[in-house]
């Protein structure tokens, strides 16, 4: 039986008490076991202004492949609303030049967003219960509106630092145009060509992260790329941006069919109750996001204060489709997502407090999907 491959998107999550410098050793050290595991992809998210240390995925990129030999280590996703076309192929150029085959160039439309989100500051009123449906079994909670937390004073100061001044961000069709022909030798500026190197001619593709039917998918459709859509984010809108993909997706030179990578946030540990236990800080890190203050270092689930009921509504989305318990049950879960959503990959995130908890996890899981090192 074939299985669908894993993949890790990892965060480079700083635990209360610990720094940066020790996530990002926790992080290397998480993508040595992953590759023995049997892990196909191993994805850097990126943050600003967090208790986060992935803030340069490429950085980081860099050294996690130099301390693995085969697993595919990438970008999940390089908010290229903040950056340029160029930018972006030469970083991943060199990347690709000293590990060829090996990297993979994810794209997002995020540092976009923001900025067109970032209209006058507006207060977070308490949310009610998100009421939630189920497809086929997986649960569908009613879409989030990010524009509540991209309002608050603390994300205007963010963008504000992130884009440049009375700078528009360049328009993401294009940028992503721009970087397809930086690669494929074809990029002309007024007549002249103009030639990316190290990058054109490599061995990369673009991969486009979306979570909407919006622009992202319907780019990433048209140009026929691989999309990546965040359940484990915008659990309420994933559905609609792989249907959205598969009705704008035409071939192209790289892909043949549509070929989607669905994530989903988990938590496995070799008991229910104590996969639970590990969790249980999940919903106080989530608000610390959505309350417009940025992620604060992970939670201690031994001393995390709980959250009041106005605090649980506003996150109930995102807990009620983290996937937490044993190896049979989690897979279960991660089963039905990829038959929901007619995944070709999934791609998971798990984040506890302690390293040695997210090791297990992602040990547990890799183990009871039936992956091979």
């Amino acid at each position: 039986m074939t299985v669908t491959p894993l993949s890790i998107l990892d965060l480079a999550p700083i635990s209360s008490g610990s720094d940066a410098a020790a996530a990002l050793r926790n992080s290397i050290d998480l993508a040595r076991h992953a590759e023995r595991w049997g892990y196909k992809r191993y994805w850097l998210a990126e943050h600003h202004f967090v208790a986060v240390a992935s803030s340069s995925p490429v950085t980081l990129i860099g050294q996690i492949a130099a301390a693995t030999d085969r697993i595919h280590v990438g970008s999940a996703a390089v908010q290229i609303g903040h950056t340029t076309a160029i930018a972006v192929v030469e970083s991943f150029g060199i990347l690709d030049a000293l590990y060829p085959g090996r990297i993979d160039m994810g794209l997002g439309r995020s540092g976009q967003r923001r900025t067109e989100a970032a209209a006058p500051p507006v207060p977070i009123p308490p949310s009610p219960p998100t009421p939630c449906h189920e497809v086929d079994g997986l649960v569908i909670p009613a879409p989030f509106d990010p524009t509540m937390l991209m309002r608050s004073e603390w994300a205007r100061a963010q963008s504000s630092v992130l884009t440049q001044p009375c700078a528009k961000p360049a328009d993401f069709a294009d940028q992503i145009a721009d970087i397809e022909a930086m690669l494929d030798g074809t990029y002309t500026v007024d007549g002249h060509q103009l030639h990316a190197v190290p990058g054109e001619h490599g061995q990369l593709t673009p991969w486009i992260f979306g979570s909407t039917r919006g622009q992202s998918a319907q780019v990433a459709g048209a140009r026929g790329l691989p999309f990546v859509a965040s359940y484990h984010i915008t659990p309420g809108t994933a559905l609609d941006a792989i249907a959205a993909y598969r009705e704008a997706f035409r071939p192209s030179t790289r892909l043949t069919r549509p070929y989607v990578v669905v994530s989903a946030d988990v938590v496995v540990a070799d008991d229910k109750e104590t996969a639970r236990h590990l969790a249980s800080s999940y919903g106080r890190w989530v608000y610390s996001i959505r309350s417009g203050r940025g992620a604060i270092p992970y939670p201690d689930p031994d001393t995390c204060e709980a959250l009041t009921e106005d605090q649980r509504a506003l996150v109930a989305d995102r807990t009620a489709t983290q996937f937490v318990g044993n190896p049979d049950e989690v897979a279960d879960r991660l089963e039905l997502l990829r038959r929901v959503t007619h995944a070709d990959e999934l791609v998971i995130t798990s984040v506890t407090h302690r390293h040695a908890d997210r090791l297990r996890s992602h040990e547990l899981i890799a183990k009871r999907w039936g992956l091979t090192g």
